[in-house]
Protein backbone atom coordinates (compact mmCIF):
# COMPACT_ATOMS: atom_id res chain seq x y z
CA UNK A 1 0.00 0.00 0.00
CA UNK A 2 1.77 3.40 -1.33
CA UNK A 3 0.33 7.04 -0.02
CA UNK A 4 0.06 7.47 -3.75
CA UNK A 5 -3.35 6.99 -5.74
CA UNK A 6 -2.53 4.34 -8.34
CA UNK A 7 -2.59 6.35 -10.91
CA UNK A 8 0.01 8.24 -9.22
CA UNK A 9 2.09 5.14 -8.66
CA UNK A 10 2.06 4.33 -12.78
CA UNK A 11 3.06 7.93 -13.49
CA UNK A 12 6.21 7.92 -11.33
CA UNK A 13 7.08 4.82 -12.26
CA UNK A 14 6.53 5.45 -15.92
CA UNK A 15 8.33 8.53 -16.01
CA UNK A 16 11.36 7.28 -13.87
CA UNK A 17 11.78 4.31 -16.59
CA UNK A 18 11.33 6.96 -19.29
CA UNK A 19 13.85 9.25 -18.00
CA UNK A 20 16.74 5.94 -17.00
CA UNK A 21 16.21 4.67 -20.69
CA UNK A 22 16.41 7.84 -23.29
CA UNK A 23 19.36 9.95 -21.22
CA UNK A 24 20.85 9.17 -24.88
CA UNK A 25 18.29 10.72 -26.74
CA UNK A 26 16.79 7.06 -27.76
CA UNK A 27 13.14 6.29 -27.04
CA UNK A 28 10.75 3.71 -25.45
CA UNK A 29 7.56 2.82 -26.52
CA UNK A 30 4.05 2.20 -24.55
CA UNK A 31 4.60 -1.86 -24.63
CA UNK A 32 7.88 -1.85 -23.46
CA UNK A 33 7.04 0.81 -20.38
CA UNK A 34 4.00 -1.27 -19.57
CA UNK A 35 6.10 -4.42 -19.39
CA UNK A 36 8.89 -3.21 -17.31
CA UNK A 37 7.06 -1.38 -14.80
CA UNK A 38 3.86 -4.04 -14.68
CA UNK A 39 1.08 -1.57 -15.95
CA UNK A 40 -1.68 -2.47 -17.93
CA UNK A 41 -0.98 -0.85 -21.13
CA UNK A 42 -4.68 0.43 -21.72
CA UNK A 43 -4.28 2.86 -18.65
CA UNK A 44 -0.70 3.67 -18.59
CA UNK A 45 -1.73 5.32 -22.40
CA UNK A 46 -3.78 7.38 -20.93
CA UNK A 47 -1.32 8.35 -18.31
CA UNK A 48 1.63 9.07 -20.67
CA UNK A 49 -0.97 11.22 -22.90
CA UNK A 50 -2.11 13.04 -19.34
CA UNK A 51 1.93 13.51 -18.41
CA UNK A 52 3.50 14.54 -22.10
CA UNK A 53 -0.03 17.10 -22.36
CA UNK A 54 0.96 18.33 -18.39
CA UNK A 55 4.96 18.94 -19.98
CA UNK A 56 6.47 16.05 -17.47
CA UNK A 57 7.46 13.84 -20.31
CA UNK A 58 7.54 14.23 -24.21
CA UNK A 59 6.75 12.43 -27.41
CA UNK A 60 7.24 11.97 -30.70
CA UNK A 61 5.18 9.92 -33.73
CA UNK A 62 6.41 7.84 -36.32
CA UNK A 63 8.52 4.88 -36.92
CA UNK A 64 11.16 6.19 -34.86
CA UNK A 65 8.79 7.47 -32.24
CA UNK A 66 7.45 7.30 -28.44
CA UNK A 67 8.39 8.44 -25.30
CA UNK A 68 11.43 10.52 -23.67
CA UNK A 69 12.33 12.85 -21.09
CA UNK A 70 14.45 15.72 -21.92
CA UNK A 71 17.29 17.41 -19.88
CA UNK A 72 14.57 19.94 -18.17
CA UNK A 73 12.46 16.76 -17.10
CA UNK A 74 15.41 15.34 -15.70
CA UNK A 75 15.72 18.50 -12.86
CA UNK A 76 12.04 18.44 -12.64
CA UNK A 77 11.36 17.65 -8.46
CA UNK A 78 8.83 14.64 -7.99
CA UNK A 79 6.39 17.01 -6.78
CA UNK A 80 5.58 17.95 -10.36
CA UNK A 81 4.17 14.42 -11.20
CA UNK A 82 2.07 14.00 -8.20
CA UNK A 83 0.74 17.16 -8.90
CA UNK A 84 -0.07 16.70 -12.51
CA UNK A 85 -1.50 13.67 -11.61
CA UNK A 86 -3.51 13.47 -7.96
CA UNK A 87 -3.45 17.33 -7.30
CA UNK A 88 -2.07 18.83 -4.33
CA UNK A 89 -3.83 17.07 -1.75
CA UNK A 90 -1.06 15.51 -0.76
CA UNK A 91 0.76 18.68 0.29
CA UNK A 92 -1.86 20.48 2.09
CA UNK A 93 -5.10 17.78 2.63
CA UNK A 94 -6.00 16.60 6.09
CA UNK A 95 -4.98 13.13 7.67
CA UNK A 96 -8.83 12.56 8.15
CA UNK A 97 -10.21 13.79 4.71
CA UNK A 98 -11.93 16.81 6.45
CA UNK A 99 -12.21 19.91 4.31
CA UNK A 100 -12.31 22.32 7.06
CA UNK A 101 -9.02 21.10 9.16
CA UNK A 102 -6.56 23.97 9.70
CA UNK A 103 -4.88 24.99 12.68
CA UNK A 104 -8.40 27.16 14.30
CA UNK A 105 -9.88 23.84 13.53
CA UNK A 106 -8.09 20.88 13.94
CA UNK A 107 -8.68 17.45 13.36
CA UNK A 108 -7.76 14.55 16.10
CA UNK A 109 -4.54 14.11 13.89
CA UNK A 110 -3.39 17.15 12.71
CA UNK A 111 -0.29 18.13 14.45
CA UNK A 112 1.52 14.36 13.89
CA UNK A 113 0.17 14.37 10.29
CA UNK A 114 1.51 17.75 9.50
CA UNK A 115 4.55 16.76 10.72
CA UNK A 116 4.65 13.60 7.96
CA UNK A 117 2.85 15.87 5.19
CA UNK A 118 5.97 18.23 5.45
CA UNK A 119 8.41 15.49 5.61
CA UNK A 120 6.72 13.88 2.37
CA UNK A 121 6.35 17.54 0.70
CA UNK A 122 9.66 18.25 1.16
CA UNK A 123 11.03 14.90 -0.01
CA UNK A 124 8.58 15.34 -3.45
CA UNK A 125 10.29 19.04 -3.87
CA UNK A 126 13.73 18.33 -3.46
CA UNK A 127 14.29 14.96 -4.77
CA UNK A 128 14.99 14.95 -8.99
CA UNK A 129 13.43 12.75 -11.74
CA UNK A 130 16.65 12.05 -12.96
CA UNK A 131 18.50 11.35 -9.50
CA UNK A 132 17.50 7.94 -9.97
CA UNK A 133 18.92 6.99 -13.00
CA UNK A 134 21.94 5.37 -12.31
CA UNK A 135 20.63 3.30 -9.64
CA UNK A 136 17.99 2.29 -12.22
CA UNK A 137 20.85 1.39 -14.66
CA UNK A 138 22.89 -0.37 -12.34
CA UNK A 139 19.60 -2.40 -11.01
CA UNK A 140 20.08 -0.88 -7.43
CA UNK A 141 16.64 0.26 -7.25
CA UNK A 142 13.42 -1.27 -9.61
CA UNK A 143 10.14 -0.18 -10.97
CA UNK A 144 8.31 -3.85 -10.50
CA UNK A 145 6.36 -4.89 -7.58
CA UNK A 146 7.77 -8.31 -6.63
Amino acid sequence: MGIFSKTCEYAMRAVFYVASNTADGSRVGLKEIAAEIDSPEHFLAKILQDLCRKGIIDSAKGPNGGFFADAKTMTRPLSDIVSAVDGDAIFTGCGLGLSQCSEINPCPLHAEFKKVRNQITHMLTTTTIGQFNKQLLNGKISLKKT
